[in-house]
Formats: structure tokens, C-alpha cells, sequence
């Protein structure tokens, strides 16, 4: 028998979600279940002008499995996974985790599509720093593999970079949820700096310091979005070992 309910939810974040269930009749219990599940998804997707979640459930009479399909549909896109298990939520939330994955894929090629056509315009913005930073300084703090001496050199790019990093977390809701709760934009920024420390020496040559500081922004918060409490060990870390200077941060 089929469950009679197709009907659009509105949930958080503006993510609608149709359910269309055959051969099973869906357990209230169970829909309010898979709606919570849905809350990560949502927490992406839901701030994209168009923003809705197709869920088709299916039991097999003959092998008594349940396959899942979902369909987010997006600008321009439509991404579509699968799963099927004899557990029906097993084979949900394998669909979800496949279908969050894709959706990060689909940001990830809007970024750079975005990033190629502020190039190609010439509105490409550097990070500039405060006062003009001493590249031998730099050098010679990776060298040493003074992270201190590096900070402090590289401090002129400190309030330019929080301001970068403030508005780009706004394109990871789950990881902005949690800013001002433990997180704050400085510590990401720190995230940065650390990663510019240990990339220092594979920056490619030529490229100046503010457009390579850019394009670690990316990278580092995803960083944080996955290992929220190790990066954020890492940043702490980072700041008693200026503080046993005497260059706190």
C-alpha cells in the first residue's frame, strides 16, 4: 500500500521536502525522524534561492529491501543519490551523507565559477595588509620554525584577514551556528596563519603574499567545519607558544 503523504514540508533554513513512499506506509514516527535528519542538508542548501529536497522511499515485495532516492534541486542543478538497505534508515541516512557530499561539490564549482568571473572583471580582491610586511622576516621565522616570530611579522595582516574570514564562514551555516558559541572569526584567522607557517616555503613563486593569505581562507575553514575541536586545540597551541615570548595574539 502506498503512504498517501506527498506533501511539500517547509522546514528550517527554506529547504522544502517532498516525501513519496510505495509499497510502505510511513510511520509518523519515522517521517519526524527523517525530517530531523534532514537538518544539516538544510543548513546548506537552504539559503540558495531555489532549495528543495525530493525523498522517494520504495519497498521491494519480492526482497523486502527499501531503496531511497533523493533529489535536491538547485540553480541550474539537480543532484540525485541513491541507496537501498533492508533498514530503512540505513538507507536514508547513507543517501544524506551521499547527498551532502555531492551538494559540497556543487558549492565548491560555484565558488570558483564566482572566483573566475571577479578575475575576468578585475574585482578580485586581494588581502592588503595594514603596513607593508618584511618577506625576510618571514622567511627567516619558517626557517628558524618560529611561529611567534612569524606572527608577529605577519600581524599587519591580522584585521584584514578577520574581516575576510567573517564574511566567508557565512557560506558554511552548520560552522557559523557555532560562532560566538566557542568560535570566534579570530581563531579561524589564527587557522589561516598557521597554515600560511607551514605552506610558507610552497607558496608559488611570484605570487604575492595577500592573494596566497586568500586563497588558504577556503581550505582552513573546511578545516574547522570537519575538526572543529583539534583546529581548534592547534589555534590555542599556537597562542601559548606566542604568549611564552611574549608576543600574545
Amino acid at each position: 500500500m502506498e503512504n498517501p503523504l506527498t506533501d511539500g514540508q517547509l522546514i528550517q533554513h527554506k529547504l522544502q521536502v517532498h516525501f513519496e513512499v510505495r509499497h510502505y506506509r510511513l510511520a509518523q514516527a519515522e517521517r519526524d525522524k527523517m525530517i530531523d535528519d534532514v537538518d544539516s542538508l538544510a543548513r546548506q542548501a537552504g539559503h540558495f534561492p531555489v532549495a528543495e529536497l525530493r525523498v522517494v522511499i520504495e519497498r521491494s515485495i519480492r526482497t523486502n529491501e527499501f531503496a531511497t532516492k533523493l533529489s535536491l534541486i538547485l540553480p541550474g542543478e539537480t543532484l540525485v543519490v541513491s541507496d537501498h538497505d533492508h533498514a530503512l534508515h540505513a538507507a536514508y541516512e547513507r543517501a544524506l551523507v551521499s547527498l551532502e557530499d555531492a551538494l559540497k561539490g556543487y558549492k565548491d564549482q560555484l565558488n570558483q565559477t564566482e572566483e573566475r568571473r571577479k578575475l575576468v572583471n578585475g574585482t578580485h580582491r586581494e588581502l592588503i595588509p595594514e603596513t607593508p610586511i618584511d618577506p625576510t622576516a618571514l622567511d627567516q621565522a619558517v626557517l628558524a620554525g618560529d611561529y611567534p616570530a612569524f606572527r608577529a611579522a605577519i600581524a599587519p595582516y591580522e584585521d584584514p584577514l578577520r574581516l575576510r574570514v567573517g564574511r566567508w564562514v557565512e557560506r558554511y551555516p552548520a560552522l557559523q551556528a557555532r560562532m560566538g558559541r566557542g568560535l570566534e572569526t579570530i581563531d579561524l584567522a589564527e587557522g589561516v596563519f598557521l597554515a600560511a607557517f607551514e605552506g610558507h616555503e610552497s607558496r608559488p613563486p611570484g605570487e604575492r603574499y595577500g592573494e596566497w593569505l586568500e586563497r588558504l581562507i577556503d581550505p582552513v575553514v573546511r578545516a574547522f567545519e570537519h575538526r572543529l575541536d583539534q583546529e581548534l586545540e592547534n589555534v590555542n597551541m599556537a597562542r601559548s607558544a606566542c604568549e611564552a615570548v611574549g608576543k600574545p595574539v
